[in-house]
């Protein structure tokens, strides 16, 4: 009897991780959820666990890469690694924006991607048939004033998409890369914008039916079972409503 693969999901306490957990566990993996807020994951894990599927939890920071290694020798064969652990702080412009702001979103959306990726890569290539995932954003792919610093760690992790794909092709792991536009969650907004409820909600403004975040994870749970030799190199996902990262209907 063939053993249930492995699905490892980062930043995995809310939103997107949660419902791309809970998709795939649906799917027949058997689930790793992994964030800093331990409660969060295990509430998580519980509640797939209770529904039939199989899920564990782990506390894990990506950023801490000793952290990293150490939670990866629990993997031999790895079948699915989600890089979702990321976000935004600010929406200043470069003339005023806190440098501390764009550290801290570097070391998450890249450092921590690089850090997880490179400590797994050899249990996903162990598998025969591996597939990272790395969650981009649109913000990886064009710019908008007064997201310097998250448009930058989006093409960093963007790029670190392209080039790993080119690096390890031959090998049988592919390298899938989603870049939602518009997506309403519980907390992205507003950990952007430091608990300012007001000012998240004004994102969303006006604006019909924005992404949900299992609208992203039924994207993400589609790319990863597809037939191993299918590799849907980019799929860039928006709300109809959304024609570019500065361009939005809004019906108020």
């Amino acid at each position: 009897m063939a053993a249930t693969p492995i699905a490892v999901i980062t930043g995995a306490s809310s939103g997107i991780g949660a419902a791309t957990a809970r998709q795939l566990a649906a799917a027949g993996y058997r689930v790793v959820v992994t964030a800093r807020r331990k409660d969060r994951i295990e509430a998580l894990a519980a509640e797939i666990n209770e529904a039939g599927h199989q899920a564990t939890a782990y506390e894990l920071d990506v950023t801490d890469r000793d952290a990293v290694n150490e939670f990866a020798t629990a993997f031999r064969t790895l079948a699915v690694l989600v890089n979702n652990a990321g976000g935004a702080l600010g929406a200043d412009p470069v003339a005023s924006g806190d440098p501390a702001d764009w550290r801290q979103m570097y070391e998450t959306n890249v450092i921590g991607t690089l850090n997880v990726t490179q400590a797994l890569l050899p249990a996903l290539t162990a598998s025969g048939d591996g597939t990272v995932v790395i969650l981009s954003s649109t913000a990886g792919l064009s710019t908008y004033e007064g997201g310097g610093g998250y448009v930058a760690a989006k093409h960093g992790e963007h790029v670190l998409a392209e080039t790993l794909r080119l690096e390890i092709v031959g090998t049988p792991v592919r390298v899938i890369e989603v870049a939602p536009g518009m997506v309403k969650t519980e907390e992205f907004a507003t950990t952007r914008f430091r608990g300012d409820t007001e000012k998240a909600a004004k994102v969303y403004a006006g604006v019909d039916a924005p992404l949900t975040a299992d609208d992203v994870a039924d994207t993400i749970s589609w790319a990863v079972t597809r037939p191993s030799h299918v590799n849907i190199d980019l799929l860039v996902v928006r709300p109809r409503a959304q024609a570019s990262n500065s361009k939005v209907h809004r019906t108020t």
